[in-house]
């Protein structure tokens, strides 16, 4: 009997498949679980990065290169909004175990190649990726945002920090059933740091997100739609295709020119 599991997303595999399979390429989406304005679903960040993982391996998939999605990591890095009902948080010292964990494994299954595919803005992992190379320094790990992939200018005038436009047309184009309509959306108005330093983004801190926007979305959504949800994430999904096509080609002990 035949199935309709896909061969590069372990989650819907099996192990008959895997057994006599090689892959080479392991990508990892971690998203998070929190509040999105009022109109969008929780689990937006997961459900964004997950879906740009997913659809960027089926095409490099098709192109021949061996990779495999890992299931989504829902929880992010959301020490400001604990006051928010239900925004979950994984503290950020929580993260490297977890990742130290994944790699271990891949480490033991000869999959040397990993590339996190980060949906939340709170989530940061260049320095996890410095501290495991000390201790998997044959496994190259990678972090991209899935948002960052082209260049929002061509697809959004306002793409929105926090369930903006962008988010908003993407999940639309994805699970338009989980989406309100836009008038029932918060009023996006979003307050900003009074220090002049924190403005001009010279210099960071964390954020009280209750005190920045009352109805937690920072963008203006009202101009979303469906279709530029789907074009934006053609776009990105095809240009991470093409680097994990590239990576798996790539020759770990000649990476630099």
């Amino acid at each position: 009997m035949e199935t309709s599991a896909r061969p590069y997303v372990l989650a819907e595999t099996n192990y008959k498949t895997v057994k006599d399979s090689e892959y080479r390429v392991a990508i990892l989406p971690w998203g998070a679980t929190e509040a999105h304005n009022y109109h969008l679903p929780y689990a937006t960040d997961s459900i964004l990065s997950e879906s740009a993982a997913i659809e960027a391996a089926r095409i490099a998939w098709e192109d021949g290169a061996k990779v495999m999605v890992l299931p989504n990591l829902p929880f992010g890095v959301n020490t400001g909004q604990l006051d928010v009902p239900f925004c979950m948080n994984m503290n950020p010292s929580t993260q490297p175990a977890v990742l130290r964990d994944i790699v271990n494994v891949l480490d033991r299954n000869k999959v040397h190649k990993l590339v996190i595919v980060n949906g939340h803005g709170g989530n940061h992992f260049k320095q996890m990726i410095r501290e495991l190379y000390l201790e998997f320094p044959n496994v190259f790990i990678c972090a991209l945002n899935w948002w960052q992939a082209e260049n929002t200018k061509n697809y959004f005038e306002e793409p929105g920090d926090h369930a903006g436009a962008l988010e908003t047309s993407v999940i639309m184009h994805l699970t338009p059933e989980l989406v309100l309509a836009l008038d029932q959306a918060g009023n996006v108005k979003a307050k900003k740091f009074k220090l002049k330093a924190l403005q001009e983004g010279w210099v960071t801190a964390q954020r009280k997100w209750t005190s920045v926007t009352v109805d937690t979305g920072v963008g203006n959504p009202k101009s979303a739609s469906k279709k530029k949800g789907e074009h934006f994430f053609k776009g990105v999904t095809k240009k991470i295709a093409s680097f994990l096509k590239e990576l798996d080609d790539a020759d770990l002990d000649n990476l630099y020119e």
